[in-house]
């Protein structure tokens, strides 16, 4: 396995865990399945269509999304919404996410020296 094979790899399992929260944030505001994917992507966390929509249906079977058709178009669409327990989900999975960046934080010799963060995507 080369370096960039190494780097995807493991970049990809970093992400894995951190989608609900990047959906359940992004979803406090109203939207489709396509357009989360898009608002994600903006945000610097692609996600594939395959991984988000199987999420989005467990998210909603737990309770942390609610959904409705909109019909108002020619091809009906699910719109989904943070329910109240994922909005509290998100909370305190965002402070659990503060509390990991800031042990990395003290772990990595170089924030030490003050050396400014690696720039999205480089390589090893």
């Amino acid at each position: 396995m080369d370096e960039f094979e190494l780097l995807d790899a493991h970049r990809q399992e970093l992400r894995r865990g951190s989608v609900v929260l990047a959906s359940l944030l992004a979803l406090q505001t109203p939207g489709y399945g396509y357009g989360l994917l898009d608002e994600l992507e903006r945000a610097g966390m692609p996600v594939a269509g395959n991984t988000l929509y199987p999420l989005l249906r467990r998210l909603e079977s737990q309770g942390l999304l609610t959904s409705e058709w909109d019909t108002s178009q020619a091809r009906p669409r699910k719109v989904y919404r943070t329910s109240s327990d994922g909005v509290r989900l998100a909370e305190a999975l965002l402070r659990e996410w503060r509390l990991i960046d800031a042990a990395f934080t003290r772990l990595d010799p170089s924030s030490a020296t003050g050396s400014a963060p690696t720039s999205k995507g480089q390589d090893l």
